[in-house]
């Protein structure tokens, strides 16, 4: 698994996936938090993050495809997945690897943003007028937002050989957990049942944890769907149908 997740940076490293990915993540957000006066935290007048962590999701649900689309959908198209199943590696160890990858890329894009949290926490008036708990919470919830964005793009590129096709079906899925149910339980007809199939939604969750009370349910919530990804891409490859 450490070898597949070492080459698997590497290769990252050596293009330019990782560099566009993670400078396209920083200009937008860098953008949005501190230039544009619609969302600008200077000119918002508050000591918050909110700016950061309501567009970084909608950033992730193209970006994250972008970089998860090669993962299998390449290697099945140049053929090399023939010669990688024939490592001394298991299919879980395989996924696995490439999973890790493909999240720490985007932690690396994360890191910097960091800086945000100085220069707000600095700018407070007085020094310090931030709440700490929440930015924590929604840093958490940002790469368990990753890690399930990550864990359905591996899953729609090892659906496919075309890369395109991987990068439209992992874009779709995200929306769909990302956005759907929302909007599936605001139409007027599910009466009590709506607040059950928001919960069902990841952005429930992702906003429950950006109050910054970490909750057992919604780091379960996290936890099963990337799970159930990575075991539904499982199955995809041990079907051999490439």
């Amino acid at each position: 698994m450490f070898a597949i997740l070492r080459k698997e940076i590497n290769s990252f490293l050596n293009s330019m996936i990782a560099y566009i990915v993670i400078g396209v993540f920083l200009l937008t957000t860098g953008l949005f938090t501190w230039v544009f006066p619609e969302s600008s935290v200077l000119d918002y007048g508050y000591a918050d993050l909110l700016t950061l962590f309501n567009i970084a999701p909608w950033l992730f649900l193209f970006l994250i495809p972008a970089i998860t689309m090669r993962t299998f959908a390449e290697e099945k198209k140049s053929g090399t997945i023939e010669l990688l199943l024939t490592k001394p590696i298991t299919d879980l160890e395989l996924i696995t690897g490439k999973f890790l990858a493909c999240l720490s890329l985007v932690i690396l894009a994360l890191l910097p943003t960091l800086i945000y949290y100085y220069s707000v926490y600095t700018l407070g008036n007085p020094v310090g007028n931030l709440d700490s708990a929440a930015v924590a919470g929604s840093y958490l919830g940002m790469v368990f937002l990753a890690g399930i964005f990550t864990a359905i793009g591996i899953f729609a590129s090892a659906l496919t050989e075309n890369q395109i096709v991987a990068f439209i079906i992992a874009v779709f899925f995200c929306f769909l957990l990302y956005s759907g149910f929302d909007s599936l339980a605001a139409i007027d007809v599910w009466g009590t049942t709506s607040y059950l199939i928001s919960q069902l939604g990841v952005s429930f969750h992702y906003s429950a944890l950006s109050k910054g009370l970490i909750d057992s349910r919604d780091v379960l919530y996290f936890a099963s769907v990337a799970a159930l990804f990575l075991l539904a891409t499982k199955l995809v490859m041990e079907s051999r149908k490439w």
